[in-house]
Order: structure tokens, then C-alpha cells, then sequence
């Protein structure tokens, strides 16, 4: 039984380290934005945030489909600091959406919030090149 278990793990291990540096390519062309954000705008809390994508399609995490991902909400982050050839983690400043969600209400501190879009493969691994939607500053009052 410990050998199998051991087996396991190797596999699991080994398969990780071989999809590292192993991206799915997005499509030539495609865009991601914010539907219903402008940058500097003020906005009430909770924050109804629509996610558009042009040139591709949308698929749950999980479900690999060429030229197809899921969105990731950048809240506060700069994204930088992320390692793009892993999945993104799931933290206060990563929300996932990984059933395919093109929206979201969003409770947001009042001030100054920056926010972004980020469309992952089936892994919650960003694209190559990333998709990453243009970087926003939002207003938030209560």
C-alpha cells in the first residue's frame, strides 16, 4: 500500500513539474475589458463588476477547450508579482470564477481600489501571451 501511495505522489509531483513553463496559448487578437467600469470612476459598495472577453470563449475551469479560459479578478495586486507559469492562487487579492462567471458583486472598502481581469486556462494558469484586461482605479463609497 505505501507503494502505491509513493507511486502517487511521484506522479502527481512529476506531472506538476512538467506543465510548469507549459502555457496554453491564448488566441491572436483577443481582448479582455471591463463591461460596465470605467477607470477613475466612483462607485457604491457592493460593486456589480461585469468581465467582457473578445476573440475567445469562456469554460469552467477544469474543461480544457482551445481557445477557451475562465476569469480571474485582480483586486489590489500588482500583477507583476505573479508567477505566471503556475495556477493562480485563490487569496483575498485573486478571486476566481472558475464556473465561468461573467460577473460578480464585489464589497470593496470605501476608497481607492485598483482592479484588473485576468483570463487563466482550464488550470487557473494565465495564457501566452496573458490576457490581462486594462488596469482600473475605482472610487468606492459606501
Amino acid at each position: 500500500m505505501k507503494k502505491i501511495g509513493l507511486l502517487f505522489t511521484s506522479f502527481i509531483v512529476l506531472t506538476l513539474v512538467l506543465a510548469q513553463g507549459t502555457r496554453t496559448p491564448s488566441a491572436e487578437g483577443a481582448t479582455v475589458y471591463f463591461i460596465n467600469l470605467k477607470n477613475d470612476e466612483t462607485v457604491k459598495s457592493p460593486v456589480l463588476i461585469q468581465f467582457g472577453l473578445k476573440g475567445m470563449g469562456i469554460a469552467p475551469a477544469g474543461v480544457e477547450f482551445e481557445n477557451t479560459g475562465h476569469f480571474h479578478l485582480l483586486i489590489d495586486l500588482d500583477e507583476t508579482t505573479l508567477d505566471m507559469n503556475i495556477p493562480l492562487a485563490s487569496t483575498d487579492n485573486i478571486k476566481h470564477f472558475g464556473k465561468g462567471q461573467t460577473e460578480t458583486t464585489l464589497e470593496l472598502t470605501p476608497g481607492e481600489h485598483m482592479v484588473q481581469l485576468l483570463l487563466a486556462d482550464f488550470s487557473h494558469t494565465p495564457h501566452e501571451p496573458a490576457l490581462f484586461s486594462e488596469k482600473i482605479t475605482l472610487r468606492v463609497t459606501k
